[in-house]
């Protein structure tokens, strides 16, 4: 099987241990995400979405196969050499927003890029950039709680984006908003995967939503099979 994707598991699996039980979660899956594609994994819950999420960015290990980031393999580096890969190349975007809440939102969305090092003024200045493209130029200098929930998670999308990543993986990023302003987040989600060019895989229950990606992919008895 050829692989050549920004990000790609081959044969991937996780099995935790309970006690003297060994329960699968994840069992032999294959995935090949080029750039710029948009892709969907919905499942029940507890089906194993978010470890595999988890697994592709490199914040869990398999317990058997491999990932691949920008074709290097991840499980066999050290954790710091995995943590600048995954600043380098991924964004990451939760159904919580997970921002600093000492910070104020231009920190938050700069800190990705003060972690690696970049010039404070530019980082600054990118943070700056995005949240007044995303309508947020008016709240830079406010911390979350000063923010409404669709600000909050805007403004986590745009932490994500502002190192220009390959690849954003999203862990239902709408999921704690209400209908309206979900819809108003995701759409903006995806102007911006399109101007950024970057790959997104969401996960997400809303099937309205995964309609909208290029692929979408059921996760089941820890198999991962493409419907559309």
């Amino acid at each position: 099987m050829s692989l050549s994707g920004i990000l790609r598991c081959e044969q991937l699996g996780r099995v935790y241990s309970e006690g003297p039980l060994e329960v699968e979660v994840l069992s032999a899956i294959n995935l090949d995400i080029q750039e710029g594609e948009r892709i969907a994994i919905v499942g029940a819950s507890g089906s194993g979405k978010s470890t595999l999420l988890h697994l592709l960015g490199g914040l869990d290990l398999p317990t058997t196969g491999s990932v691949w980031i920008n074709g290097q393999e991840i499980s066999g580096v050290s954790d710091k050499a995995r943590g600048e890969i995954r600043n380098r190349y991924l964004g990451f975007v939760y159904q919580f927003h997970h921002l600093l809440p000492e910070f104020t939102a231009l920190e938050n969305v700069a800190m990705p890029l003060f972690v690696r090092g970049d010039d404070k003024a530019e980082a600054e200045e990118a943070a700056r950039t995005l949240l007044e493209q995303i309508g947020l130029g008016h709240r830079l200098m406010h911390r979350p709680i000063e923010l409404s929930g669709g600000e909050r998670q805007r403004a986590a999308i745009a932490r994500a984006l502002v190192t220009r990543p390959h690849c954003v993986l999203a862990d239902e990023p709408t999921g704690n908003l209400d209908h309206k302003t979900a819809d108003t987040v995701f759409n903006m989600m995806m102007e911006l995967n399109q101007q950024i060019d970057t790959a997104l895989i969401m996960v997400t229950h809303d099937l309205s939503l995964a309609d909208r990606m290029d692929k979408i992919f059921h996760l089941e008895d820890g198999v991962l099979q493409q419907t559309q």
